[in-house]
């Protein structure tokens, strides 16, 4: 065999990555989003901050030092969420604010001097669900001011389309936007990673909508994982009995189990389920390992790794539950080969605790298991 030859044998080889006993075929254009998703690794979602109308306003200013608290605790990645919408300007050119741009930048810097891997993304644009076609052209714009100012950073900063499209951005439009958005990050970032999700929330379920650039492979997949609502969100004031009657809809367009207060004639809302615990039952694990399973089928066919980007259950759960919960889907993730984030770090999803400036020792455990 002449060299040529032997380097082009070489460059056909394919990686094998393994996902709870599924195999996935990686050519090597694919190995990079694969070794990607292993430095994502076992991540935490800064949410409440970057992500609320301002800073501040939802309860979370970001310090300095949780960056370290983070890398100190084992976490491989955070997850930045940015509300850019909020501090650009609504006409064109949709300048986005030097001030606010100048703040995310001293949140990437901390968190990747930390040696955190970062997923930055676009979060809460909130116009886009209910009337997106006349934001196009400033949501592209947006992305073109990213993705040239962000540029000469390093690939350890990923980049992240849209979270949760949904209701009036429908799958269907989310496939059109996404394949412009990712071709104007591609353009000035070659080689850094780009993470997109599918339509409705991101569900697992929605993943056969989804269409995806075929010839980029540098590109990881991100689904979030909530279920069932009725737990996880108890008591959540946005989780509204438009909301909740929303997602029956949206379960019984994917074929998924509905949950047993469905009716057509229901009338509660979040508050209607204060007190709901999650045992982890061979049923409920089951649920649960069904949709993931989907995914991995999902991930197998196409060839991409994939990300949990938010899993959670708010504070108004009994402990006990949250954790159980908890470490159940983070091992259910792990054993498929999926890195992930947890929602969220010091909020009302919280594993820190701001104010005792401690973490929640449970929830961290099941995060974090500790080392034997």
């Amino acid at each position: 065999m002449t060299r040529t030859v032997k380097l082009f044998a070489i460059i056909a080889m394919t990686l094998t990555v393994c996902m709870s006993g599924v195999e996935l075929k990686a050519e090597q254009g694919d190995a990079h989003a694969f070794e990607m998703n292993k430095h994502l690794g076992r991540g935490i979602n800064i949410g409440n901050a970057l992500d609320a109308p301002r800073e501040g306003e939802w309860g979370v200013t970001i310090k300095e030092e949780y960056f370290k608290i983070i890398k100190d605790a084992g976490f491989d990645s955070v997850r930045l969420p940015c509300r850019w919408s909020n501090h650009a300007l609504k006409e064109a050119p949709y300048t986005i604010d030097p001030v606010f741009m100048k703040r995310v930048d001293w949140a990437v810097n901390n968190a990747l001097k930390n040696n955190l891997y970062v997923m930055l993304n676009m979060h809460h644009y909130v116009e886009l669900y209910e009337d997106p076609l006349p934001e196009k052209e400033r949501f592209m714009a947006l992305w073109t001011q990213i993705a040239e100012h962000y540029k000469d950073y390093p690939d350890t900063l990923l980049l992240e389309i849209f979270n949760e499209p949904d209701d009036a951005f429908t799958p269907e439009l989310w496939n059109e936007w996404l394949k412009e958005a990712h071709a104007i990050i591609r353009k000035a970032n070659p080689t850094k990673t780009i993470v997109i999700g599918p339509g409705n929330d991101n569900w697992t379920t929605f993943l056969k909508l989804l269409e995806l650039p075929e010839d980029d492979r540098n590109i990881i997949v991100t689904v979030h994982y909530y279920f069932p609502h009725d737990f996880t969100h108890q008591g959540a004031e946005w989780m509204t009995h438009e909301k909740l009657m929303q997602n029956l809809e949206d379960k019984k367009r994917v074929g998924q189990p509905l949950p047993a207060w469905a009716s057509d004639d229901w009338e509660g809302d979040s508050s209607t389920f204060l007190g709901t615990k999650w045992m982890g039952t061979d049923e409920e694990k089951k649920y649960m390992t069904d949709i993931f399973d989907i995914g991995v089928a999902w991930g197998k066919k196409h060839n991409r790794p994939l990300n949990l980007g938010e899993f959670g259950v708010y504070e108004k759960a009994d402990v006990a539950s949250r954790v159980r919960w908890t470490t159940f889907i983070v091992e259910t993730a792990v054993e498929r080969g999926m890195s992930f984030h947890y929602w969220e770090f010091c909020a009302n999803f919280g594993a820190y605790d701001p104010y005792k400036k401690a973490w929640r020792e449970p929830l961290l455990n099941a995060l974090i298991p500790p080392k034997k």
